[in-house]
């Protein structure tokens, strides 16, 4: 039953109706799987691989009567998209362009693995039209690299970033991971300074969560992960933050860092709460309303494409309340925080109206403050985010 909330009754989310004009593309393929992850990823072979792809290539078109023209943003994430050869990248290049329409400012990025790109296989991917590229480094320390699973150096990251660069790739971001185990502060510190020497706009900087089913999960549970504690990464977090804005990269969401103007706009749907198309094992999208996952096995996903469906496996409809949650959680996520008036825009009612009770603890608590109409988070609320936002989860239902 939901709660008595002024306003409640008359609010709506315009997004509802909105044909969404985001992909996102998940490509499962791994060579090995790291010690943290709990994606949907495989390790199979060349064959899976390719009968994947022909299978995306007709999910791909199942999807396009739902896009909105022309898709603003695409982006294929995994797994290691770079796996995939430039055979595969010419195969999904075509069936993108004959399913969607992209304007040359489409924002197309790829995850990659350091190591697993060449020169052919990334001018492939400029002419598929892919114009940003994103690196999993997590770190610039060798010991540690081995420590969490992954089988590139320090040096493949250098490399890597090199190639890209050289192939044309002005928008490049390098991923890096802190609290890992046995990781020193002197250890972030270094590879931020690493990171900052390969000249690259956009940085994104991740706690280790240890998340069940994980080799990570089941070595803590044994006592045998040593990870630094709770103190160690948020001094970890203040390090990454500081070092980077001191280069002036904008701290513009809890764990990405850009150069003015170098944002990652496909993440940006996200966390405006805005709709989006997913196609691929695994894959979560958001449509009219409707959140909807698809199948997580190969044999399953092509079973579905065979038959001629989408392999979406369950399907969840977003109340109104819910929305607003949402759309509360994620927006607070960004520097720029909710605008009170971007909130009226779009669900019909005053975000004081509706979540004051939550709002005004928090204001109280020093985690959140008013900036113009833009309800934000303090910077010492920064290292602690979830604390401003559990308070919305549930909070317009008993």
């Amino acid at each position: 039953m939901k709660k008595s909330v002024q306003g409640l009754a008359d609010a709506v989310d315009v997004t509802h109706s909105m044909a969404p004009t985001s992909l996102y593309v998940h490509i499962p393929f791994c060579k090995s799987r790291c010690f943290y992850c709990d994606f949907t990823t495989y390790v199979a072979p060349r064959e899976a691989v390719d009968r994947y792809v022909e299978d995306l290539t007709v999910e791909l078109e199942l999807l396009s009567p739902l896009a909105g023209s022309p898709l603003k943003t695409v982006f294929f994430g995994g797994g290691t998209p770079t796996l995939l050869s430039a055979r595969h990248w010419r195969q999904i290049a075509d069936g993108l362009h004959a399913c969607f329409q992209l304007h040359p400012d489409t924002e197309v990025t790829v995850e990659a693995n350091p190591g697993s790109v060449d020169q052919a296989k990334l001018e492939a991917m400029r002419e598929a039209g892919v114009n940003r590229i994103s690196f999993g480094a997590q770190s610039f320390n060798d010991r540690l690299l081995l420590a969490i699973g992954r089988l590139h150096d320090a040096d493949a990251v250098r490399d890597s970033v090199a190639l890209a660069q050289a192939a044309g790739f002005e928008r490049i971001n390098v991923d890096l991971m802190f609290g890992l185990p046995d990781q020193t502060l002197m250890d972030v510190r270094e590879s931020v300074r690493e990171l900052l020497d390969l000249g690259v706009n956009h940085v994104s900087a991740y706690w280790l969560k240890v998340e069940q089913g994980t080799p990570f999960a089941k070595w803590q549970a044994q006592g045998l992960l040593s990870l630094p504690g709770e103190d160690a990464e948020g001094d970890m977090y203040d390090a990454v933050c500081a070092e980077l804005e001191r280069h002036g990269f904008t701290h513009y969401e809890v764990s990405n860092f850009a150069v003015p103007g170098q944002e990652a706009r496909h993440n940006l749907v996200y966390w405006h709460n805005e709709p989006y198309l997913a196609a691929g094992v695994g894959a979560h999208g958001y449509v009219h309303g409707i959140r909807y996952e698809n199948v997580k096995s190969l044999a399953d996903y092509a079973k579905h494409i065979k038959a001629g469906e989408r392999p979406v496996v369950q399907q969840h409809a977003v109340s109104v309340p819910e929305s607003m949650e949402d759309t509360m959680m994620l927006g607070l996520r960004l520097s720029e925080g909710v605008s009170r008036q971007c909130f009226v825009r779009r669900h019909g009612v005053e975000m004081t109206d509706v979540f004051g009770s939550v709002i005004h603890p928090l204001l109280a608590k020093g985690l959140l403050c008013w900036q113009g109409d833009r309800l934000c988070l303090t910077p010492a609320a920064w290292p602690i985010a979830n604390a401003a936002f559990e308070p919305f989860v549930g909070a317009l239902s008993d």
